[in-house]
């Protein structure tokens, strides 16, 4: 099934719409940001992710808000600290992602105005998450999960919330992710992981997306 969002469409729920396809930028160094971040956006990705676990990450989300145009958005994942909200929204960033559902974290990105997709494994995660005010569910990690735990949730999570399953994610398992009710699909290092060029890269992405669109025609002509 297509993603299901609502009417008055936020940024993120607009890229989403675009691609819902979110590229985790892993251990990537800033002078790699640059030429990595526009093969994606080329390829039609439109919201890329540094975790803060790699080398100088707010460098490289600066690096990406400055290179790309503004329809891609920028994040910060694996935030685990609501003190560095503020830091990621003065490096460009405007997405924090987390392994995890800190109630406090994502009141924080709420506060500096980004968009907060919280890691979520129970319904009573994810109920709490949304109570805390997450824009939409990270669902994680995908391999323990699967498509049928995405297919209870889509039963009883509210329509217009986008389940997004990561980890483990490849270009083969997206079909039968969608025919559960996933939305969207965040993608690590079978997409990009630290060595690859941006060729690399820019091929992995387009085997993403050549699945993304096979899954979700009504997004053809968007993505």
């Amino acid at each position: 099934m297509p993603p299901v969002l609502k009417t008055a469409q936020s940024p993120l729920q607009t890229a989403m719409t675009q691609c819902g396809l979110i590229a985790i930028l892993r251990g990537i160094k800033p002078t790699e940001a640059e030429a990595v971040g526009t093969v994606l956006y080329e390829a039609g990705f439109r919201i890329i992710e540094v975790p803060l676990n790699s080398p100088e990450p707010l460098e490289s989300i600066r690096q990406l808000r400055q290179a790309l145009p503004l329809d891609c958005m920028i994040g910060a994942g694996t935030v685990l600290d609501p003190a560095i909200c503020p830091e990621i929204v003065r490096a460009g960033g405007e997405i924090v992602v987390m392994p995890h559902s800190d109630a406090q974290v994502i009141r924080a990105a709420k506060s500096a105005l980004m968009a907060c997709c919280p890691g979520v494994a129970t319904p009573t995660e994810a109920f709490a998450a949304l109570a805390a005010g997450a824009d939409l569910l990270k669902m994680f990690p995908a391999e323990q999960l699967g498509p049928a735990v995405v297919k209870a949730w889509r039963a009883v999570i509210p329509p217009e919330v986008a389940l997004v399953p990561v980890g483990g994610i490849t270009p083969a398992s997206i079909a039968e992710f969608a025919r559960a009710g996933a939305s969207g699909y965040g993608l690590g290092s079978a997409l990009y992981k630290p060595g690859m060029t941006a060729d690399q890269v820019a091929a992995n992405a387009r085997d993403f997306i050549a699945a993304w669109r096979q899954a979700y025609p009504s997004t053809r002509q968007q993505a």
